[in-house]
């Protein structure tokens, strides 16, 4: 028996949705609203006889907040011109992106009045997207009520982390009082891609060493040893790890102080700094886009070039100490739009892992662009693959459960 799903992520001025047939996968409509609030516009794709169809590109729609949003999206599914379900009947449950679980929850949950309870107490942890994932779920209850919604989170794959890993060297109160800690971030994104590796490979995830480098305008990496995440690189915040589109990934923290005492800003002031005005855009103001900052680096534009080489730079160092710390890796696993769509990061980085590790990439393989595929050498020590990722079919996977 087949079931239809509506999986959701929304943003803080967006918000994604597939509808999915499951246990098929089958993916029957997707699309994603952008500015909310503002100039909102409205792309929507069906499936037509497995091919998908472009029926709204961009349409400006009036949408001030995510309630707006699903109410057209809503309509839109049922249209007889532009929906793929008779009625909103047909939906049988809704998964939602929620970005932070707190130490509340260790896996995907359903909806509770309880649930949410927790979810809203959860915003200092994530303040920027947390109250949009909760506007998500509120708008569905009051336009479907009765359908069963699934909470599906960034940070509960990484909760297996042990303590010494996720532990920060403050003093203990500041763990006790206030839950800081590392918490790590797309946590749907690299759960997805460790089974699907897992399947590529042949083996099961239960004896494998991997580690998932997701590179896209952000970027993590998750150390994964016989299936479950013992150490990743974001932390209490995803501004944490890897120089990103627009963050700086970890620095001294005795930075902030610095700069506010130099600049004569305040603590706020900085950290938007170091979350919107860094990485990428830091060195390249013209852009954050990863394709620009090539496109600059291949006409000899140093400072596009340097930022590149230093995020290149820190994956190796987290690569080489995730190799140390799990005893040996089976397989790099390259996802998300710089991972799958970048054949020169993903050389840049093999090729300096290739002394210590023997990881040896194919240059001709590697010219893979979105697909599946292996990349590596026959004789690698270590397999390299690009695995494209799919984070509402994960969320989609796991409503499945209930």
């Amino acid at each position: 028996m087949s079931f239809k799903e509506l999986i959701i992520n929304a943003g803080s001025s967006s918000l994604k949705y597939q509808v999915f047939e499951m246990p098929e996968a089958k993916v029957l409509a997707k699309g994603i609203f952008e500015q909310i609030g503002t100039a909102c516009t409205f792309t929507h794709k069906v499936d037509k006889d497995g091919e998908e169809v472009k029926l709204l590109d961009k349409k400006p729609v009036e949408a001030k907040d995510h309630h707006d949003a699903i109410t057209i999206l809503l309509e839109t599914l049922t249209d007889k011109e532009t929906g793929v379900l008779e009625s909103m009947a047909d939906i049988s449950a809704v998964g939602h992106r929620v970005l932070h679980a707190g130490e509340v929850f260790d896996d995907s949950v359903l909806i509770t009045p309880e649930v949410m309870v927790e979810l809203e107490k959860l915003i200092p942890l994530g303040p920027l997207h947390q109250p949009a994932n909760i506007a998500g779920i509120k708008a569905c209850e009051e336009l479907i009520p009765g359908v069963p919604q699934d909470a599906g989170f960034d940070t509960t794959f990484h909760s297996t982390m042990p303590d010494y890993a996720y532990r920060y060297a403050i003093p203990k109160e500041a763990y006790t009082k206030w839950q800081i800690r590392k918490y790590g971030f797309h946590g749907t994104s690299h759960k997805f891609v460790s089974q699907e590796a897992a399947k590529f490979l042949g083996k099961p995830l239960e004896e494998l060493k991997l580690v998932t480098a997701h590179i896209g305008n952000g970027a993590s990496l998750a150390a994964i040893k016989y299936g479950k995440v013992v150490d990743t690189t974001m932390g209490l915040t995803p501004l944490d790890g890897l120089p990103m589109g627009t963050r700086c990934g970890t620095i001294d923290p005795a930075i902030i102080d610095f700069i506010c005492r130099k600049e004569n800003l305040t603590v706020q002031e900085v950290n938007n700094i170091l979350n919107k005005k860094s990485g990428y855009i830091g060195f390249y103001p013209e852009s954050s886009d990863a394709r620009a900052l090539r496109a600059a680096q291949a006409e000899g534009n140093k400072k596009a070039d340097l930022i590149l080489r230093m995020q290149s730079k820190k994956i190796v160092d987290y690569v080489g100490s995730f190799y140390a710390y799990m005893g040996g890796m089976d397989a790099l696993v390259f996802t998300a739009g710089i991972g799958e769509k970048s054949p020169q990061t993903r050389f840049n980085v093999c090729e300096r892992l290739k002394e210590a590790f023997g990881i040896e990439i194919d240059a001709e393989k590697n010219q893979v662009w979105g697909e599946t595929a292996i990349v590596s050498k026959p004789t690698s020590k270590v397999a390299v693959l690009v695995i494209p990722t799919n984070e509402e079919l994960m969320i989609a996977r796991e409503v499945m459960k209930f």
